[in-house]
């Protein structure tokens, strides 16, 4: 058994230590937030959050969580819309919606070590692929949840 702390609730899951996390949350814990995008860490599809640090759950294996803190797109908000999902819907910035969860948990990661952050701080920090292109918009609800959260870059 593998415990570790999913949005906020203890966890234990009976999964093999070296599975990929994003498989344990979809899977054996029904967190479908995070999506399977590439299988190699590459397009962010997978983002979630360990210990407050954005990372692609495709890559890390459940072991590695053990006694951490793991908080996906589902546990992002607390009662409320969080900042950033907030700015996502004032910009209508999903399309197609699918890398979007990945796209809110790496912007909601960089607000909190970077409340001002440039286009080129937020081009750096969201290396997550869109296939429908929604770059610009996404800067911008960056940018607007930065106004949100007090921080107005």
């Amino acid at each position: 058994m593998i415990s570790f702390t999913l949005n906020g609730q203890l966890r234990q899951v009976d999964a093999e230590p070296d599975k990929p996390l994003l498989w344990t949350l979809r899977e054996d814990l029904n967190v479908v937030g995070p999506k399977f995008g590439c299988g190699v860490a590459v397009c962010g599809a997978c983002t979630v959050h360990v210990d407050g640090t954005p990372v692609r759950s495709c890559s890390m294996a459940t072991g590695d969580v053990a006694g951490k803190s793991v908080v996906t797109i589902e546990g992002l908000s607390q009662g409320q819309l969080h900042a950033v999902q907030r700015a996502w819907i004032e910009n209508q910035v999903p399309q197609c919606g699918y890398c979007q969860p990945g796209f809110i948990m790496a912007a909601a990661a960089l607000l909190k070590a970077n409340p001002k952050p440039t286009d080129r701080d937020i081009d750096d920090a969201l290396s997550n692929i869109c296939r429908c292109g929604t770059y610009g918009a996404i800067r911008r609800a960056v940018h607007r949840a930065a106004a949100i959260l007090g921080g107005a870059s």
